[in-house]
C-alpha cells in the first residue's frame, strides 16, 4: 500500500472508531486473541425496510494468515 492510501485508510479508520466505538471495542475484545480453526465467524446486515442477510464462516487453518495480516493492518 502506497504511503497516501495508508493515509487516508488510517483517517478513515479513525473517523469509523470515533463514530461506533462500540463496535471498535468488540473487534479489540475479539482479536486480543488469536483466532483458531474451528472458530465461527457471523455477519447479519440489516438495511431499513428489508429483511436481515445473515452468513457465517468456520475459520479453516488456511484463512489464519489472511486474518492475521487483517489485524496486523487495522492496528
Amino acid at each position: 500500500m502506497n504511503p497516501a492510501s495508508l493515509m487516508k485508510f488510517m483517517s478513515a479508520k479513525k473517523k469509523f472508531t470515533a463514530n461506533h466505538p462500540k463496535f471498535a471495542a468488540f473487534l479489540k475484545k475479539v482479536f486480543s486473541e488469536e483466532l483458531e480453526e474451528g472458530t465461527v465467524l457471523e455477519l447479519t446486515v440489516t438495511r431499513p425496510g428489508q429483511n436481515p442477510v445473515k452468513t457465517n464462516i468456520r475459520v479453516r487453518s488456511s484463512d489464519l494468515e489472511l486474518l492475521r495480516e487483517l489485524k496486523e493492518m487495522v492496528g
